[in-house]
């Protein structure tokens, strides 16, 4: 009686175990663990950091038909992009573990493209001017541009000495830049042209000698004085006739999406640990590779 009591017993136990795991799988705490999106504590949950940038903007950014010198392919192309921001993402990534992934946009949905998430981040030469950190938030900087001029050697402003010998030319420089907004209205008596989309538009204007000169900064003018040999470099730095900007017009930033803490963070623990002589060693890396074309 007693074998045939504990065999009874020992069945029911066995049924109640059965019905204990029964239940569905996604149920259960293991399957709710492996649905959830890993959290990788940086602001890249995915692991791909997405950066927008034009590339056309020669020696921060450029498009190239291969991946010489390191160029990362461009999304939805079959185009690379290569400079001195693709080796900077490049490090960002390499350094937080992370994959790249390129996306070109044209310079004006820059900032909405981080706003609203279609990317992470922007490396595009972008100022750290103090009405762009209303709409996103910086790392950096992770570049000190100084502010200068470009003309033709054969101008007449090609001797000028500081914005005092600019009076009366005429000039341009890129649509939502500090070089237009800024930059050019300290130069008095000069003839301010329409701004132009982009950086290519802008030398172009230069070139055809539908301005007198330009305002751009030293980055972009140490690419285009190679791209254009008749182009020379204006630099009234430190001589009192100067431009007059403050560091958050001058220093270049990464933007990322207001608030996104986590991302910026990562993204200064690694730009902290560089400074201006490596930024400008990697600037003059990027201008000795930069593809010899004037597009």
């Amino acid at each position: 009686m007693k074998k045939i009591t504990a065999l009874l017993f020992a069945l029911t136990m066995l049924a109640a175990l059965c019905a204990c795991s029964s239940g569905t799988p996604d149920a259960s705490p293991s399957a709710d663990a492996s649905a959830s999106p890993v959290n990788l504590g940086s602001g890249v949950e995915d692991g791909v950091l997405t950066v927008a940038m034009e590339c056309a903007y020669a020696p921060y950014n450029w498009t190239q038909s291969d991946d010489s010198n390191g160029a990362v392919p461009i999304k939805d192309s079959n185009q690379y992009a290569n400079g001195y921001d693709v080796m900077m993402a490049k490090k960002l990534c390499e350094a937080n573990g992370w994959e790249l992934e390129i996306v070109r946009l044209e310079w004006g949905s820059l900032v909405p493209a981080v706003q609203t998430g279609q990317v992470d981040a922007v490396i595009a030469g972008q100022s750290m001017k103090p009405e762009r950190m209303e709409d996103v938030d910086f790392a950096g900087p992770y570049l000190y541009a100084t502010i200068v001029c470009l003309t033709l050697k054969d101008s007449k402003f090609a001797n000028a000495k500081g914005l005092s010998d600019l009076v009366g030319g005429t000039c341009t420089s890129q649509l939502g830049t500090i070089w237009y907004d800024d930059c050019l209205p300290q130069i008095k008596g000069a003839k301010i042209q329409p701004a132009q989309d982009d950086a290519p538009a802008m030398l172009m204007a230069l070139e055809t000698g539908t301005v007198d000169f330009i305002c751009t900064d030293i980055p972009t003018a140490k690419g285009a004085v190679l791209a254009y040999p008749d182009m020379v470099m204006l630099d009234f730095a430190n001589n009192g006739d100067d431009f007059k900007v403050s560091d958050g017009l001058v220093n270049i930033g990464v933007s990322v999406r207001k608030g996104n803490t986590e991302l910026k963070n990562a993204l200064d623990k690694v730009l902290s640990t560089m400074t201006e002589d490596d930024f400008n060693k990697m600037l003059d890396e990027a201008v000795a590779i930069q593809p010899m074309t004037k597009d």
